[in-house]
């Protein structure tokens, strides 16, 4: 009998490990995915729009909108966001990544 317990314990101690090391590959993919996203648009946008005008004279709106977690949207930020999704409508990029993105150049 205890070593039927012993062999329960053991099988419900590897099942227990092999659960948790599933849920943290899948929640280290899913974070890694989204942090790459996050990347490759902050990337796309910094490269692509160094020398930009509107862009560059929306560093301080980008700084305030970031501070504020998107509660401050000011006008040179509104053009720049208008400008570079003109400029490159593939992009798939939230405001906030943008404006960190803006941050960056």
């Amino acid at each position: 009998m205890n070593r039927l317990r012993l062999l329960g314990a053991a099988t419900l101690l590897v099942l227990a490990t092999s659960a948790n090391a599933t849920s943290f590959l899948a929640t280290t993919d899913a974070l890694v995915g989204a942090f790459d996203a996050s990347t490759n648009a902050t990337s796309d946008v910094s490269s692509s729009f160094h020398d930009d005008k509107i862009v560059r004279a929306a560093r301080d709106d980008a700084a305030s909108f970031v501070a504020s977690a998107g509660e401050i949207r000011g006008v040179q930020l509104e053009n720049a966001f208008q400008h570079i999704r003109a400029t490159l409508p593939q992009l798939q990029a939230s405001d906030a990544q943008l404006a960190q993105a803006i941050l960056t150049i």
